[in-house]
This record gives structure tokens, C-alpha cells and sequence, in this order.
């Protein structure tokens, strides 16, 4: 086998991750909460809201102001493969969402 179709074989066993994510400012106590449908593509938000392109106009406004150092972002949790072949994948991601902006009090969307 030669090295392409290898690395296309290894991509393929690549799990993908959903779940549901926080960025808090640690200085106000503010949550933002979002939810992926691979966790992966959390670094690209941290990418944008550096580089000064994430679309939640007052996190990035924020983030600018205080910088990376002053936010906290915690991956809250992954998504069990049963329940998104149970419930779909968005209907999945909306009900955790929810349980963890109830569980954490007052949070701001990102989704």
C-alpha cells in the first residue's frame, strides 16, 4: 500500500468530536457557550477571535480589549455517539446546550 492511500486510511479512523464548549471572561465572570459538531474547529475560534474576525460582535470586542490571557475556554462536554445517532446531531448539540447554559446560570449564546 503505498504512503497516500495509508494516510487516507488513518484519516478515515480520525473520530470526529461534537460537543459543547465555554469561553469565560475571567475578569467579569461573563460564560459564552457554543456548540461544534467537531470540537477540532475550536482552535479556529480562538484563530478568529485573535485575529480579529469571530461573528459574536461583543465577545470580539471584548477579546480585543483584554486579550487570549483574560478568557478560559473549556471544552464542557463530548457527545456520546448513541445519542447523536438517537436524536440528530443539531437536536443533540441544541438539548446539551441548553442542559449546560441552565446548569452554568447566565450565559451568552455563540450559536
Amino acid at each position: 500500500m503505498d504512503q497516500r492511500k495509508i494516510l487516507k486510511e488513518q484519516y478515515k479512523e480520525i473520530k470526529i468530536e461534537a460537543g459543547i464548549y465555554t469561553i469565560t471572561n475571567k475578569q467579569t465572570g461573563d460564560i459564552y457557550i457554543g456548540s461544534l459538531n467537531n470540537l477540532k474547529r475550536l482552535n479556529g475560534i480562538i484563530f478568529q477571535l485573535n485575529s480579529g474576525t469571530h461573528m459574536h460582535k461583543n465577545l470580539q470586542q471584548v477579546w480585543k480589549e483584554q486579550g487570549e490571557s483574560a478568557f478560559e475556554c473549556v471544552v464542557r462536554e463530548i457527545l456520546k455517539e448513541e445519542v447523536i445517532e438517537e436524536q440528530g446531531m443539531k437536536e443533540a448539540l441544541e438539548k446539551t446546550q441548553e442542559k449546560w447554559s441552565s446548569q452554568l446560570g447566565h450565559t451568552i449564546s455563540l450559536n
